[in-house]
This record gives C-alpha cells, sequence and structure tokens, in this order.
C-alpha cells in the first residue's frame, strides 16, 4: 500500500494521488459543498460526501372558525370592573368538558335548552351536548344541584377541561 504522499497504482495503471484525495475531502468538511471534481490531463476526481435529509415536514394550518357573537373572545381578557363591590364570585362545582369539540345547549335548533341557570338537575340528567367527531356526547350532572351559570354558548367549540357549567349544591 502506497503512503499518503506518493501516488497509489490501480489495476489500469493510472497513478491516484492521494494526498490530493485528502486535500480535496478536507475541503468537503471544511465547507458546506457536497462534492468536488479536478481534472488534470487524463486525471480525473471526484470527491463526494451524502448527506441525508431529514424528512420533510408539513403541517397543515388548523381550520378557522367564527366565535358566536354572544361568547366572548377567548384569547381576549375578561374587563375587570373598576368598582370592587362589581365583583362578585361564582361559587359552584364546575362541570368540564372530557373532549374537545362543539357544545350544543339543545338537542335541535328548534328544541328547547337542556339547561337554563336557575334549574335545579339530577345526577345523570343531560346538562348539554358536546359534539366530537360526527357523534354527539351527553354531558351530565355529575350529581344534584342547582345551575349557577351556563359558562359557554350555543355552537361554540372547546377544548378539554374547559368549565362548561357551574353547578351548586
Amino acid at each position: 500500500m502506497a503512503d499518503a504522499k506518493s501516488p497509489a497504482k490501480l489495476n489500469n495503471e493510472a497513478e491516484i494521488d492521494t494526498a490530493l484525495v485528502r486535500q480535496l475531502a478536507d475541503i468537503l468538511n471544511d465547507t458546506s459543498l457536497t462534492e468536488i471534481e479536478v481534472e488534470r490531463g487524463d486525471l480525473h476526481i471526484r470527491v463526494a460526501r451524502e448527506i441525508t435529509a431529514a424528512p420533510v415536514v408539513q403541517y397543515a394550518a388548523a381550520p378557522a372558525y367564527a366565535a358566536p357573537a354572544a361568547a366572548p373572545a377567548a384569547s381576549a381578557p375578561a374587563a375587570m370592573p373598576s368598582d370592587p363591590a362589581t365583583i362578585v364570585a361564582k361559587a359552584g362545582e364546575e362541570v368540564k368538558s372530557p373532549m374537545v369539540g362543539t357544545v350544543y345547549l339543545q338537542a335541535s335548533p328548534e328544541a328547547a335548552p337542556f339547561i337554563k341557570a336557575g334549574d335545579t338537575v339530577k345526577k345523570g340528567q343531560t346538562l348539554l351536548i358536546v359534539e366530537a367527531m360526527k357523534t354527539m356526547n351527553p354531558i351530565q350532572a355529575p350529581r344534584d344541584g342547582v345551575v349557577v351559570d351556563i359558562l359557554v354558548g350555543d355552537a361554540q367549540p372547546v377544548e378539554y377541561g374547559e368549565a362548561l357549567v357551574l353547578l351548586q349544591a
């Protein structure tokens, strides 16, 4: 085997300058090039390195939805009243959404709402429906109580764990 400074001979008697090949490889490593070609007379040397590209990941935008006019925008902070006497803490148990979906307050557009603020409900009674993946999921009262407030609007998108209804014993 020839040392790095002397030319190596192949079967066809062409001489390869291994020092030149090493220099070209060093240039590849020091730069962002992926290949180099050199020609000297009949000698043609091409040094290349393989670059493995990471797979391209494409993200689709989430579908836009229009929030109902009656419902406050989720990203807008709630306005705080300036008079401390007007701040009223609502006590009760929050009934939270068990899934991401769209909430409906009645069984159909022409039907009466399942509940209204002030209604007395029994454990297991349907409070509202959350539609997820074309499936209507009734959200039931976890216990007997009085509906203090309905915290969402009809046809409003909801997130997992978002408070839907406030119940009081």
